[in-house]
């Protein structure tokens, strides 16, 4: 069975700068994963390589086995990524955005599945609403909703809860969980470190473009969490991250 995500020795240059530095990693089918890392870790690049944004200056990455370059169209059409930036046509209402989402993808008579997807994050009501009248949050939830809309078996959700209301974080979460428990593929980065270590089983660390954690969360908490300055308290996600990210546990 092919990986959802292989990723092979991916360097990416920008000039003088190098965002991703040798990175490999393999995530499996079904598993509800973890990308995290502060600011310029390479989080986002590596998205976009996965997405077929940006190319990479080597190295190979996969989709469920189709390689994001040579067979990029099956790559594409078996992931949805929601991206940070709010991205939106303010000519088409949220139902026809959706529409037009799913016709790029070849998928006619959708409306079924995008009444599901409004209903599930909320959006029923703003169906008949255009784009360019809506709040941020919710435009971030059609973005969510744009990700979904073509049935993608592999789903990145690069900072979907920023800057949006508690509500949606809780109704988006139950969406996005009971996908996975459908056999979905979920790959997350957030900096609400609270969210990644209710959700993910396995965790990756980027930092300066290379990977300097990799496990479950549960072996992460034990492994690094009890380096704590005060000794005591309860050790949480937020802990390993900043030891992690310090060199305290290298």
């Amino acid at each position: 069975m092919s990986a959802a995500i292989l990723i092979k020795n991916i360097s990416k240059h920008y000039g003088a700068l190098q965002a991703l530095d040798d990175v490999s990693l393999k995530i499996e089918q079904g598993e509800f994963f973890g990308l995290l890392g502060p600011n310029g870790a390479g989080k986002t690049t590596l998205i976009s390589i996965l997405a077929g944004l940006a190319t990479a200056s080597k190295g190979h990455a996969s989709i469920l086995g189709a390689d994001v370059q040579s067979n990029f169209r099956q790559a594409r059409r078996q992931l949805g990524v929601v991206p940070q930036e709010l991205v939106f046509d303010p000519f088409f209402t949220v139902r026809e955005t959706l529409r037009f989402q799913s016709g790029y993808f070849g998928i006619r008579n959708n409306d079924a599945w995008i009444d599901e997807i409004m209903a599930n994050l909320d959006l029923t009501g703003k169906a008949d609403s255009n784009m360019r009248s809506l709040s941020g949050g919710m435009k971030r939830r059609v973005l969510v909703a744009q990700a979904l809309v073509h049935r993608p078996p592999v789903i990145i959700l690069d900072e979907p809860t920023a800057g949006v209301d508690v509500e949606l974080r809780q109704s988006l979460w139950q969406f996005i969980s009971r996908l996975n428990q459908d056999g979905h593929t979920i790959v997350l980065t957030t900096h609400y470190l609270e969210e990644a270590e209710a959700l993910c089983q396995r965790i990756a660390m980027l930092k300066q473009g290379k990977i300097v954690a990799l496990d479950t969360t549960a072996n992460l908490l034990n492994l690094y969490g009890s380096i704590k300055k005060d000794g005591e308290g309860k050790t949480d996600l937020e802990d390993v991250f900043v030891n992690i990210m310090s060199g305290n546990a290298l």
